[in-house]
C-alpha cells in the first residue's frame, strides 16, 4: 500500500502551503525562509526515504545518520535549524502606564532603552504537531496507549488532545528540542549539513540557571530542566538572538509510515487508504511540526510532511492539479463504503503480531508490558510511570 505515495517536505513560515517552499531532504544545503516574525534556515533528513520526490535528485539517506549519537540512536529522522525571532512592529503611541511598549496581542517587548521583555518567554516558545481538521476516526486502536507511552518516555512536556476537532500535541519547545544550542550551528557537509550540539553561549545559559552546557548529556539534563514551569519562565527566547535547534528521535519509520516505539509499532498506512474514500482525502495525508506561539497563537515556522499519490507529483518534484486541488479542499475523517470508520488496526512487536484480542480490539496492557520491558532500568524523561 505504501508505494503507491511519494514523500514531499516543504517549509514556510505560516499555514499557508502558498508560502512554502521544497525541501531537499538530506541534502546538506539548508532550506532558507523569512517572514516579519522570523529568519530561519532548515535541514531535514530522512532515513530510507526512497519514496521520495524527485527520486533521482534527493538521496535515500544523510551522513548525519552515521554520527553520534543519532547511529547509537538509530534516529530515523531530523528537523534542524537555526532561526531568530523578529519583534513584532511596534506602535509608539501604545506604551502601559510603565512606559513599556505593547504589541497589539498586549503582550510587552523591550522599548528604545532595553525596558521589559526582549522576546518570548520559555512558557509560550511551543513545538509539535497540529491539524485543521478531526483525525479520531484515522486513529488506530492502541493509539491513547500509544500516546501515553511517549509521553511518559519521548517527551513528558507534551501536553495535547488528538481526539478534538482540531486536534494537537505540543510541548514547549525548550523541553521538546533534542538539542538547543545559544548561536549558530555548525555546517558541515560531512555530517550532512547544519550540525547542532548543546551549549553556544555559557554565559548567557549560566545566567538563566540552565543545567548541562555543552557536556555529553547537557541536552538531557536541560529537558528535563525545563518541564518545571518556573524553568520555563527564567529562559526567554530573545529578539535578534541566533538560535540553533535539532529535533529527532527513532520513533517514526517514514520508509515503511509507521510509528515504532519501544516494544511495539503501529503501522498507519492502512488507515491512510482504502475503499470508497473521497477523491481528496484519499489524495494526500499529512503530517504537520509548527513553532508557535502559545500566548499570542502566532505562527513562526511550519514544516509539512505529505504523503501525495504518485501519480499527482511531477517528476521535478512540482505538483499535478488535481494534487493542488486536493491541498485547498482537503477533508476529516476517513470512512468506509458504508460510512463507518475504518477498523483493525496493524500492531507488531518487533516485527511479530502483538496479538488483537478479537474483532478488532487491542491488548493494551500487552502494549503497556511490552514497552515496560524494553525500557526497564532506561528511563529517562518523565517523572511518572505508565499505569
Amino acid at each position: 500500500m505504501a508505494d503507491k505515495y511519494l514523500l514531499r517536505v516543504t517549509v514556510g513560515p505560516s499555514y499557508d502551503v502558498s508560502s512554502h517552499k521544497l525541501v531537499d531532504v538530506n541534502a546538506s544545503t539548508p532550506t532558507a525562509i523569512s517572514s516579519d516574525l522570523i529568519s530561519a534556515s532548515l535541514n531535514v533528513r530522512i532515513q530510507n526515504y526512497h519514496r521520495s520526490v524527485p527520486p533521482k535528485r534527493v538521496p535515500s539517506t544523510s551522513p548525519y545518520f552515521e554520527q553520534e549519537p543519532h547511529k547509537y540512536n538509530n534516529d530515523q529522522y531530523s528537523i534542524a535549524f537555526k532561526f531568530t525571532l523578529k519583534p513584532p512592529p511596534k506602535d509608539m503611541s501604545s506604551r502601559n502606564e510603565t512606559g513599556e511598549v505593547e504589541d497589539d496581542s498586549g503582550e510587552e517587548i523591550a522599548d528604545e532603552d532595553g525596558v521589559g521583555n526582549i522576546g518570548v518567554s520559555g512558557a509560550d516558545l511551543q513545538f509539535g504537531n497540529d491539524f485543521d481538521h478531526p483525525i479520531r476516526d484515522r486513529l488506530p486502536p492502541g493509539f491513547g496507549t500509544a500516546m501515553r507511552i511517549v509521553k511518559w518516555w519521548v517527551d513528558p512536556g507534551l501536553d495535547g488532545d488528538p481526539y478534538a476537532d482540531e486536534p494537537y500535541l505540543y510541548g514547549p519547545a525548550l523541553s521538546s528540542f533534542n538539542a538547543v544550542r545559544v548561536g549558530s550551528g555548525e555546517y558541515s557537509e560531512e555530517k550532512g549539513g547544519l550540525w547542532v550540539e548543546e551549549g553556544g553561549d555559557q554565559e548567557w545559559r549560566r545566567q538563566v540557571g540552565v543545567p548541562g552546557g555543552d557536556s555529553q548529556d547537557g541536552g538531557k539534563q536541560r529537558q528535563k530542566w525545563a518541564l518545571k514551569q518556573e524553568n520555563l519562565e527564567k529562559w526567554v527566547w530573545e529578539y535578534g538572538r541566533e538560535y540553533s535547534v535539532d529535533f529527532f528521535n527513532p520513533y517514526i519509520d517514514f520508509g515503511e509510515f509507521a510509528l515504532r516505539l519501544p516494544g511495539f509499532s503501529l503501522g498507519i498506512m492502512r488507515y491512510w487508504d482504502g475503499q470508497g474514500l473521497s477523491a481528496n482525502v484519499k489524495r494526500l495525508h499529512q503530517l504537520r511540526y509548527v513553532l508557535r506561539n502559545k500566548k499570542t497563537k502566532q505562527v513562526y515556522l511550519v514544516v509539512l510532511f505529505t504523503l501525495h499519490l504518485k501519480e499527482d507529483v511531477n517528476e521535478d518534484g512540482g505538483l499535478k492539479p488535481a494534487a493542488v486541488e486536493a491541498l485547498k479542499k482537503r477533508s476529516g475523517g476517513m470512512e468506509d463504503e458504508k460510512g463507518e470508520p475504518l477498523g483493525d488496526a496493524e500492531i507488531r512487536e518487533d516485527g511479530e503480531g502483538l496479538g488483537n484480542k478479537k474483532d478488532g480490539e487491542v491488548d493494551e496492557d500487552g502494549m503497556v508490558e511490552g514497552a515496560r520491558k524494553k525500557l526497564e532500568g532506561t528511563k529517562v524523561g518523565g517523572e511518572e510511570d505508565v499505569d
